[in-house]
């Protein structure tokens, strides 16, 4: 999972674009990047850490010009180094581009081997990468035609925003599984992954980029492109609901944190408890536990206590650090907590990890009984989407039944969100939805699955609408 903004057409587009960053830090924390271009040259600024860490207002003074485009990563393909920051760039004969991509190519590996066979160098370890390359080796024209032909090689999921010196060019994939959005700040013109990130810098919210779209950005002048025949059905992640959106965006056309809420009302009905307070694991599980106090009429209490300084968990690089946090992150409220009967709502338990150390943590503070209620259904399977759940051994759910897992966990019951319930909290949302990690339905299937679908969804492209503006 990655956060990636653009911006067309504003003098200050690198100091933009790091507020955008700033605001999408929460889709990854692993590195960042920022290209700018003046119309005539681009200028590069990557780092390991977070944005506030390792962009500086010296770095912005290094990025001139009135387009820019950023990423933040968290590594679901290739190792967590430099060599695989974005946005990736490179110098082609129809001039130079920057590349920053969201999602993951299920036959990335594939490309790989035959640009390798070749005689393409790739400098990274990313999927993302392969992008560039093809579009380098394209015999189209123009740059977006390039990318289009790049672009009709690949499957599986792609939101992603490439700078050109001119021109500022997104695209979505025909399944719809990553958001981006568009919006407008004056006569500029801005991309990001969530509208929170627009909010930040006072930008107006326009709409979607639609899965298959491409838009294209030039002198202030917006076409639209629709190059790939429609996927057979939507597939919006279900998962940026669920946890990784910020709460405060709207998504697929619903706001996220009323969405959240509403799956706490829903668990509260298929999962009800005799309980004294609902605590929420902080901070993904916020509105699912006010959503299961408001249905169940259990007061909601803050009772466990974050460190602000912690990273989030579930994307740190490795397991040994993964378990160190958990046990920094959260404290629990002795005074709130002890002689109470506990509900504890998660949003999603993917490991096991959090939720195991916070059970023995509630239990220390004096409750004398922690039901755990998550507001969604069990991780059965892996994302090859662009959720660091590579393989099913990693999940606990699909190890464990949920009996199995309740005493693994040391509850004194475990509910979980049912499929259907899910399901039918998801019809107000824009587009259908993938929700493969829970009911194995996958859209597009992995490179290594011989079952791996051949439809291709390419054709020439044609200009369906000219949203232009004199701006």
């Amino acid at each position: 999972m990655c956060g990636i903004f653009g911006v067309h057409g504003h003098p200050e587009a690198a100091h933009l674009t790091y507020l955008g960053l700033y605001a999408l830090q929460h889709r990854g924390q692993e590195s960042a990047g920022i290209v700018s271009s003046n119309g005539h040259e681009q200028y590069v600024h990557r780092a390991m850490g977070l944005v506030a860490d390792g962009i500086t207002e010296k770095h912005l003074r290094q990025l001139p010009g009135r387009h820019a485009v950023g990423h933040v990563r968290y590594s679901t393909a290739g190792g967590s180094s430099l060599r695989n920051a974005q946005p990736f760039c490179a110098t082609t004969d129809g001039g130079s581009v920057a590349i920053a991509h969201n999602g993951n190519l299920v036959n990335a590996s594939a490309i790989r081997r035959e640009l390798e066979g070749r005689g393409s160098i790739l400098t990274s370890t990313s999927d993302s990468e392969v992008i560039v390359h093809l579009l380098a080796r394209s015999r189209e024209g123009t740059l977006e035609d390039r990318l289009i032909d790049a672009l009709s090689r690949v499957k599986g999921a792609f939101s992603l925003a490439m700078l050109t010196d001119d021109a500022l060019v997104l695209a979505r994939d025909p399944w719809g599984f990553r958001p981006l959005v568009l919006g407008r700040l004056g006569s500029a013109w801005v991309a990001a992954s969530e509208t929170c990130a627009l909010d930040l810098i006072g930008a107006e919210y326009e709409r979607d980029v639609e899965p298959g779209e491409m838009v294209v950005i030039r002198r202030g002048r917006m076409r639209t492109l629709r190059p790939w025949v429609m996927a057979p059905r939507q597939a919006f992640c279900i998962f940026e609901h669920i946890y990784f959106a910020r709460p405060d965006s709207n998504v697929a056309g619903q706001n996220v944190y009323a969405f959240r809420k509403e799956l706490g009302r829903i668990l509260a009905r298929e999962h009800p408890v005799s309980a004294d307070m609902i605590v929420p694991v902080l901070d993904s599980g916020n509105a699912a536990a006010l959503g299961y106090a408001e249905e169940s009429g259990i007061p909601y209490e803050a009772a466990l206590v974050r460190n602000q300084y912690v990273k989030r968990t579930f994307i740190e690089p490795s397991q040994s650090i993964r378990d160190f946090r958990v046990r920094i992150k959260h404290n629990a409220s002795r005074g709130m907590i002890a002689g109470r009967r506990v509900v504890l709502v998660e949003d999603s338990i993917v490991r096991g990890t959090t939720l195991l150390k916070l059970v023995d943590l509630i239990r220390h503070a004096g409750a004398t009984e922690v039901h755990v209620r998550v507001s969604s259904p069990p991780n059965t399977g892996p994302c090859h989407y662009g959720i660091d759940t590579p393989t099913r051994e990693e999940l606990i759910a699909h190890r464990h039944s949920v009996e199995e897992i309740r005493r693994i966990l040391g509850a004194d019951s475990l509910g979980y969100l049912s499929l259907e319930g899910l399901r039918r909290a998801s019809e107000q949302l824009k587009h259908g939805i993938c929700d493969a990690c829970f009911s194995d339905d996958y859209p597009v299937l992995s490179e290594d699955d011989p079952e791996l679908p051949q439809l291709s969804l390419f054709r020439p492209p044609i200009e369906v609408d000219g949203e232009d503006s004199d701006t």
